[in-house]
């Protein structure tokens, strides 16, 4: 008998980037979420479904992935100012270029926290360049419960 491991591994190593954590100061969830994966998921804010429904759904299709939403998110627009009054930051891993101890270059990726403005000042294609990954989107909790709705 022959059980077939490969659809399985891959769907469990896309399910490792859907998450929500909650600490004190943040909601950090994992980037692979849909917004209306997310509005199913029980771990998510009510507030913050209140805003996806009210604010984000008018602009953007509720299969969408946060990960391409931020990916190709522009410094103009309706969604970048409500992004901006919660205080989102973005996780994203990028390559770098690094020399070893025998002047070796070889490419790795590092890991960094972005602001929207630091993130929409990234053009499209050194995104590209760079191999950028979106990982993770950080809400800050304060900049959640200043917004009203």
């Amino acid at each position: 008998m022959k059980i077939d491991l490969s659809n399985t591994l891959s769907t469990t190593q896309y399910e490792d980037f859907k998450y929500v954590l909650q600490d004190t100061g943040s909601v950090s969830i994992g980037a692979k979420f849909t917004y209306s994966e997310l509005m199913d998921h029980e771990m998510v804010p009510f507030k913050l479904k209140a805003i996806m429904e009210h604010y984000i759904y008018k602009e953007a299709d509720p299969e969408t992935t946060l990960e391409s939403q931020f990916y190709y998110l522009e410094a103009q627009g309706f969604l970048y100012e409500v992004f901006q009054q919660l205080k989102v930051k973005v996780k994203i891993q990028q390559q770098e270029e690094v020399k070893s101890l025998f002047g070796k270059k070889k490419l790795i990726y590092k890991e960094k926290l972005l602001t929207l403005k630091e993130l929409t000042g990234i053009n499209l294609a050194k995104k590209k360049a760079t191999g950028m990954i979106i990982r993770e989107i950080v809400i800050s909790k304060l900049g959640l419960m200043t917004f009203s709705v």
